[in-house]
């Protein structure tokens, strides 16, 4: 086609895709196109205001490196995260809920025993946390990888920090025979989320903060179990009803019991949903 027009150029994208070989593929594209153009219509979108988004989203490329993923910290400012997690982590009830997972996982944290200190210098109130992994029949899941991150107490991941020589706040370890397992870390603190990027500036451009509670990660993995990947929120601080990135989840609100001498502990029971089995295919006759 050679007179396109505001009314019939998405029509002309499609065609052009018609023919794309993957399914799922020409699926998802052809929804993108729809959307994007209906949007795009739907507020009249001046070429200044394409242009300033195709500027957000260079900058946004710009700001990424292996340790800071940008693109996640808007997908997950947006509600995008939260979104695909909640629709591809439907549960049994009973089963620890998920959330985002965040841009600072690291893979090849060091592994530790149990009781060992994963903060590892991280500044921070000490803190003892413990729990279990069981599956949603009450059965310990022994041996399950229990991978643990966090903030420290000035609400920097290790990542963040350049003079550091060694990972802190953060560590593997395995569940013991019976499910349970335990460790020292330091008490959680809410924290913001990178701002100094474009993402910053898209929260003060629409007056929100960039905050999140406070909050421990883990993913924890065992064979014949869906891999979870979630957070212990600190119950009674602030930010639970406006946590920058949607991942609050009621079920996860847990309480740091502070003792007389200062220190804190956090016990916690996780529990997995079986893994799916694998869909069969069956030929036709």
């Amino acid at each position: 086609m050679r007179n396109l027009d505001q009314y019939n150029i998405t029509q002309a994208v499609l065609a052009r895709m018609a023919n794309t070989p993957d399914p799922r593929l020409k699926q998802i594209m052809t929804s993108l196109v729809q959307h994007l153009h209906a949007f795009a219509r739907e507020v009249k979108l001046t070429e200044a205001e394409w242009k300033a988004g195709i500027d957000f989203l260079t900058a946004t490329g710009h700001m990424c490196t292996d340790q800071r993923q940008e693109f996640i910290l808007l997908s997950d400012t947006l509600g995008l995260s939260m979104l695909t997690v909640a629709q591809n982590n439907d549960k049994p009830a009973g089963c620890t809920e998920a959330t985002v997972f965040g841009p600072f996982h690291v893979e090849g944290a060091p592994h530790y025993e149990h009781g060992a200190d994963v903060a590892n210098g991280a500044s921070g109130v000490p803190c003892r946390v413990s729990g279990s992994v069981r599956g949603i029949e009450g059965e310990p899941v022994a041996g399950a990888l229990i991978d643990v991150w966090q903030a420290d107490a000035d609400g920097k991941y290790d990542v963040q920090r350049t003079d550091l020589p060694e990972a802190q706040g953060r560590g593997v370890l395995r569940s013991g025979d019976d499910g349970r397992f335990h460790f020292q870390s330091v008490v959680a603190e809410p924290y913001p989320i990178p701002d100094d990027g474009p993402v910053g500036d898209m929260l003060r451009a629409t007056g929100r903060h960039p905050w999140r509670p406070a909050h421990l990660h883990f993913m924890i993995q065992a064979p014949g179990y869906e891999t979870l990947v979630t957070h212990v929120f600190r119950d009674g601080g602030p930010y639970l009803d406006s946590d920058a990135v949607f991942g609050v989840r009621q079920s996860l609100v847990a309480d740091w019991v502070q003792h007389p001498d200062g220190t804190y502990t956090l016990d916690f029971d996780f529990v997995l949903n079986r893994a799916r089995p694998p869909a069969t295919h069956v030929a036709a006759a």
